[in-house]
């Protein structure tokens, strides 16, 4: 069985594969000639080779210190753990048919994609495009998932706003459900802390691209390295920007333990929580992402993925099955107790990432197909008859997949 890591939040530039894409975009904005726009996006292609003579001269000396350093090997080890941990799974396997028709779901711009756009505006793409070749983008990723660890000192947060919010609900959702949960670690995701100095960064380095430890040196030089690309550019915030931590995930190695022992994970970005905040849903969101990432650990530990996960229909499944455990939780009154008005109005622009990549195995669900399951779930909870009464996890499920057929019907017979 391999390793299992739910995406809970998918912004277009979230991830190392989606830069690629959706660097050209933003281009349109910049001065960046077109034929070195062209360049570096072939140039930047996972595993091909990088040409740094088109570079400017500060830049161009880094990247030939830094390609000199790598291992001949380097992209394959990179590729090997992406493949071992699941970083890209569920949002960048191939693509496969669906039976979805696009046609009948409803997709629009909102303001968490607004927000998104905005992240790189000003920046210079030279060096954006070589920090997504190294996958420098998914560092924080590997550093929270292997490196990190439950700790009373973690804050949650650029400025640690929101621990204490996290960390007492992690014990309430601990408390909430019906299943074992207290190997379950809630982790931070910090940009600036991990590029703070090579000494920070180099086991992260060593780790993507396999430099044993005996090679300290070459993972120190080539940390150094990076954080100085990183530097060349002030809208990077020296790892601060959010698009670094842009993302929240729930890991689990149930069936697969891992030989280093990582264990159960939830791990929380802080530019994940920072949009939420920029976008007006700071009081409502943040909580909502924690209590759909516990919802996947309900899952893998009732075994419920089943099956059908690495298909569009499987995944969406698996994602609006979280959606209805977070909503059920967050409105019940032995849960969070919130008003489920107020959390609903706040949930129909904070469902709004539902995406419409229908033939995508990492098919979260269609934004109304979101709002429908979490209105759902909070009726669940609101119109029970026992209102202290916690229906278990496997009782709630089956209630889901009944129900599932009529929250997934085109938005123009809903």
């Amino acid at each position: 069985m391999k390793k299992t890591l739910a995406w809970a939040v998918t912004v277009v530039t979230a991830a190392t594969c989606t830069l690629g894409a959706a660097l050209p975009a933003v281009a349109a904005d910049t001065t960046t000639p077109p034929a070195a726009t062209s360049a570096a996006v072939t140039s930047a292609a996972p595993g091909s080779t990088f040409d740094t003579s088109r570079l400017s001269p500060d830049l161009k000396a880094l990247a030939d210190q830094a390609l000199a350093q790598l291992p001949a090997d380097w992209q394959q080890h990179r590729d090997a753990a992406t493949a071992a941990f699941g970083i890209h799974d569920t949002q960048w396997a191939a693509l496969r048919d669906s039976v979805i028709n696009p046609g009948d779901y409803q997709c629009e711009s909102n303001a968490l994609r607004d927000y998104q756009r905005t992240l790189l505006q000003g920046a210079n793409f030279e060096p954006l495009f070589f920090l997504y070749f190294l996958g420098v983008f998914d560092m924080p990723t590997y550093d929270a998932l292997y490196f990190g660890s439950e700790s009373k000192s973690n804050t949650f947060g650029v400025n640690g706003e929101y621990t204490n919010e996290l960390t007492s609900e992690s014990k309430d959702l601990k408390r909430f459900w019906d299943i074992h949960s207290d190997d379950i670690q809630l982790v931070p995701m910090h940009g600036r802390e991990l590029f703070s100095s090579p000494e920070r960064l180099a086991p992260v380095v060593s780790l993507m691209y396999g430099i044993p430890e005996e090679n300290r040196k070459v993972a120190l030089g080539l940390a150094s390295l990076i954080i100085d690309v990183i530097n060349l550019d002030p809208v990077l915030q020296g790892g601060d920007n959010p698009f670094f931590t842009l993302n929240a995930f729930a890991f689990s190695e149930k069936g697969a333990p891992h030989p280093a022992g990582i264990g159960d994970r939830i791990v929380m970005g802080d530019g994940i929580l920072e949009a939420m905040r920029a976008i007006g849903l700071g009081a409502t969101a943040p909580r909502a992402i924690l209590a759909h990432e516990f919802g996947h650990h309900v899952q893998y530990e009732d075994d419920l993925i089943g099956d059908r996960d690495g298909t569009p229909e499987g995944s969406r499944r698996v994602e609006l099955m979280a959606d209805a455990y977070g909503t059920y939780f967050l409105t019940h009154s032995r849960g969070e107790a919130l008003n489920a008005k107020r959390l609903l109005d706040s949930e129909k622009s904070f469902y709004q990432v539902g995406d419409c990549a229908f033939s995508s195995p990492g098919h979260h669900g269609t934004p109304n197909q979101r709002f429908a399951t979490a209105s759902w779930a909070a009726g669940v909870a609101n119109d029970a008859a026992n209102q202290g009464h916690i229906l278990p996890s496997l009782t709630f499920d089956a209630l889901f997949e009944t129900k599932l057929p009529d929250l997934v019907k085109p938005d123009a017979t809903n």
